[in-house]
């Protein structure tokens, strides 16, 4: 897999979660609030590694493998997990199902949480820059 493969869906994860930074809000609901408070040093993270990426390859190539598992296994614990389970590790179901009130939603079912638009092409886009890293982190390997 070629490099610029791998940076095409780091660049779209990057701009995606920018939209966390500033918000994006509707008449009466949102795509995404504005939590550049609660987000910003993981979003400053994320940017250095994909920095790491472009500029030193060897280090920059298992920054963004590393952090972006990381960051997809938290985001699941913080999002489907209360789907399958109904309960989570960050606060109850309805406190969770409250906090995203006011967000476009794909769908909505009384006293389920279902993750939001904006997480749920998060979480993809994440997933996708994982698997793209690996597969370049393996065949950089099978070159070497």
């Amino acid at each position: 897999m070629k490099k610029r493969y791998c940076i095409i869906p780091q660049i779209l994860l990057l701009f995606w979660f920018f939209l966390d930074m500033t918000g994006i809000y509707f008449r009466n609901t949102y795509l995404v609030a504005r939590s550049y408070k609660d987000d910003g040093i993981f979003f400053l993270i994320y940017l250095v590694t994909i920095i790491l990426f472009i500029f030193k390859e060897k280090f920059g190539k298992w920054a963004v493998a590393v952090w972006t598992s990381i960051w997809f296994v938290v985001q699941f614990l913080c999002h489907e997990w209360y789907t399958i389970f109904g309960k989570g590790i960050m606060g109850s179901l309805e406190g969770k199902i409250k906090c995203f009130s006011g967000a476009i939603k794909w769908l909505e079912i009384d006293g389920r949480y279902i993750p939001d638009v904006y997480h749920s092409i998060l979480h993809i886009l994440i997933l996708m820059v994982v698997i793209t890293s690996a597969i370049y982190i393996r065949n950089s390997k099978k070159q070497a």
